[in-house]
Parts: structure tokens; C-alpha cells; sequence
């Protein structure tokens, strides 16, 4: 049987359970993951009380073990942004293709209360579930990387 547990601002993980989902994520998010730096910059903005920011993390459990996660994240910027942006998303390597990713992915959609935007890659085999589930291409995205000096 599948637990699934919803963290945020009022319901903090402790240490040790963020870092088990950092590690998580970290594994499982195989080619289209970032650092443990990163991941847990990402899970503690769910936590954080300053204005706009927050979100939550959802975390699928069988006997104890994690099998998948995902981390919400609010952008602040209600109206012309929309309000989340899934930051993550994971499912277990020895559980894909069992429907979880689908089952995370619509009660994260349940559980926040305005828009969602994500970025995926055009090869992230996930593309085909964002789009079965009603997520739409509206925009390609187009970035510019500073260098750390700040010369382009």
C-alpha cells in the first residue's frame, strides 16, 4: 500500500527526512536532475515564511521507503506567472510504468491552489505524461547564463 505524506510551511519534514529526499531526488531523477545543493535550496524554500515564497513537497511511501516525490514550489507572482512551478518530480527507477508518476502528478495538481508551470526537456520521456495529464507547451523558454564575474 502506497502512503502519501504532504510537507510545507506548517508541516516541516525534519532534517533527516529532507535529506532522505534530497538524496532521492538526487538518484532518481537520473540525466534531468541538478545538485543536492540544489534540490535542498528547492525544499527549503517550501518552508520558508517570507512573503510569496513556499509550496509543498509530496512524498510517496511503501513500507518506508521512498518510491516517489515532488517538490512545489510558489513563484509569488499570482496573475502573470503562474502561482506554482513543479520543480521536481521522481518516481523510483524499479517503479515506473506503474501509474505513481501519474498518481503524484494529479494530486500535486490537486493539493495547489492556482496555475502550475514546469520546464522538462524535449527528451524527458516524462513530456508525454504532462501533456496526457493537460499541461500545455505555451512558451519555449529561452535563458541567458551569466558567468559567475558577471561578463557575458
Amino acid at each position: 500500500m502506497i502512503k502519501i505524506k504532504k510537507y510545507h510551511l506548517m508541516k516541516k519534514s525534519s532534517d533527516d527526512e529532507i535529506s532522505r529526499i534530497v538524496n532521492f531526488l538526487c538518484t532518481h531523477l537520473d540525466e534531468f536532475g541538478d545538485s543536492q545543493k540544489d534540490i535542498r535550496k528547492a525544499i527549503e524554500y517550501v518552508f520558508s515564511g517570507e512573503s510569496g515564497k513556499g509550496g509543498f513537497v509530496l512524498v510517496a511511501f511503501k513500507q518506508n521507503n521512498i518510491i516517489s516525490c515532488v517538490v512545489m514550489n510558489k513563484t509569488g507572482m499570482m496573475g502573470y506567472i503562474p502561482e506554482y512551478i513543479l520543480v521536481y518530480i521522481a518516481t523510483h527507477r524499479d517503479y515506473r510504468g506503474k501509474g505513481i508518476g501519474k498518481l503524484m502528478l494529479k494530486e500535486s495538481i490537486n493539493e495547489a491552489d492556482g496555475n502550475i508551470a514546469l520546464h522538462v526537456e524535449p527528451n524527458n520521456p516524462a513530456l508525454h505524461l504532462y501533456k496526457k495529464v493537460g499541461f500545455i507547451n505555451k512558451y519555449l523558454e529561452m535563458r541567458l547564463q551569466k558567468e559567475s564575474d558577471g561578463i557575458y
